[in-house]
């Protein structure tokens, strides 16, 4: 079987055994189709079925998570976590709470997740967890009372050297404290190292707040200069307004450019002359409103519908909010008004078709499992910290975090190279990633 049968022939197989798993389906299509050359290279990676055990999780843990809210109603949620790879090191990745959550969203974080953790150079596999609760809404007592229930099944399954989850999406540092908490309790053990995103006083890091935001720009930063221009002047488009939005803009504002939109899910604000960083801070992380409520006291425009978000002129666009926000419609939007660069701060915020749309289009893309990889890289540093029990400054963390971004970007530039696609990013960020786990799988035997 040639190297194209072969990847076909696996990602069929792949949507047979997963019916109905349409976000994983479209995940591992995405990086099995950049694949191909590798195998044409490879044919002992094929012999080994190194394809067909990369894309079935070792691990995939589904658990009942009942509650009670204040009013001593009982709620019950259902809970996931899936240990997809951990050829070459711990499981590791974020838990997400969202009511979109389900099996096939957890699988398709968890399989990029192997590839953004390889990426990074740290010995880190490949997880990720969650939940279908909204936090939104809901009052600390609430969520504390989830969280305990959520990690009562979860802390049978993780550890330091096992399994360490982070934050995601409706999982910020109050729900990690809360999940720390009941740990510790359940396992008679201060082991720091078996969560990320913790709280200063009990085994965080510094920088790892800012951390996916600073990175995508340090990553973004990279490929402009590759193509030697700077941020300097740019006009950049941003969606979200959650933790990789709001330090997105930080750092695109401290780097000369000027952020001219933010969302949430209801619409966007326009601001030809620049958001004001402290008011959206101030609007949704100290009040919790709706970006709407920005324009009141701060000024710009407010317009219902966050995908029209695209249709803002702009030199550079960051989709930082959710997985698939970016389509077809809104990439041709985007480069008939002339965007240079699109890079990811979400996890595949982009369609497959917008990507492809992208690279036809003479667009420089970066995808997320390079350009996102930023939070996930400071949480090794915070397991390194927690590991060798002590506490680096802000200094050192970002300095570490800037040359992770900076090497992941060559490494990818590289892999494209060597395989005939250069300044395709996908390509590369697939290739160096996957063949750093492939290579790992190999040498530990079938297992």
């Amino acid at each position: 079987m040639d190297a194209k049968n072969y990847v076909e022939t696996v990602l069929e197989d792949v949507k047979r055994r997963n019916p109905g798993e349409v976000e994983f389906h479209n995940a591992v299509a995405e990086v099995l189709h950049s694949l191909t050359p590798v195998f044409e290279k490879r044919k002992d990676l094929m012999d080994a079925a190194i394809l067909e055990r990369i894309t079935e999780p070792e691990r995939a843990i589904s658990f009942r998570v009942p509650w009670m809210d204040d009013a001593g109603k009982i709620h019950v949620n259902r809970g996931f976590r899936v240990q997809f790879n951990g050829a070459i090191g711990p499981y590791k990745g974020g838990i997400r709470f969202h009511p979109s959550v389900n099996q096939s969203i957890i699988k398709f974080l968890g399989f990029e997740q192997t590839f953004k953790n390889s990426l990074t150079g740290l010995p880190m596999g490949g997880g990720k967890g969650g939940s279908d609760f909204d936090p939104k809404g809901k009052s600390d007592a609430e969520v504390m009372r989830f969280c305990q229930s959520f990690m009562s099944e979860l802390y049978k399954h993780i550890g330091p050297d096992v399994d360490v989850p982070a934050g995601d999406i409706g999982v910020g540092g109050r729900e990690i404290g809360f999940m720390y908490g009941m740990y510790r309790k359940l396992s008679n053990s201060s082991s720091q190292g078996v969560l990320t995103g913790k709280g200063l006083t009990f085994g965080g890091s510094l920088g790892r707040t800012p951390a996916t935001g600073y990175g995508l720009l340090y990553f973004a930063n990279e490929m402009l200069a590759d193509k030697g221009e700077s941020f300097k002047g740019k006009k950049v488009t941003i969606s979200g307004s959650g933790n990789v939005a709001t330090y997105a803009v930080e750092k695109a504002q401290q780097m000369g450019a000027t952020v001219i939109t933010c969302s949430d899910s209801a619409g966007y604000i326009y601001c030809k002359d620049g958001v004001d960083l402290e008011g959206v801070k101030q609007i949704k992380e100290v009040e919790r409103l709706r970006i709407k409520e920005y324009v009141k006291h701060y000024g710009g425009e407010y317009f219902e519908g966050c995908a029209n978000i695209w249709d803002v002129p702009c030199d550079v666009a960051l989709p930082c909010a959710t997985q698939n926000e970016l389509d077809l419609a809104a990439a041709k939007k985007l480069i008939q008004n002339g965007v240079k660069f699109v890079v990811e701060g979400a996890n595949m915020p982009c369609s497959l078709d917008a990507m492809k749309a992208f690279q036809e289009a003479g667009v420089y893309f970066g995808p997320a499992k390079a350009a996102n990889a930023g939070g996930v890289a400071c949480s090794g540093l915070e397991m390194t910290q927690n590991a060798l029990r002590l506490s680096w400054s802000f200094e050192e963390v970002d300095e570490k975090l800037q040359n992770i971004m900076k090497n992941i970007f060559k490494n990818s530039k590289k892999a494209a190279e060597e395989y005939g696609y250069k300044d395709n990013l996908v390509v590369g960020a697939n290739i160096a990633g996957f063949m750093k786990v492939a290579t790992a799988m190999m040498g530990q035997g079938l297992i």
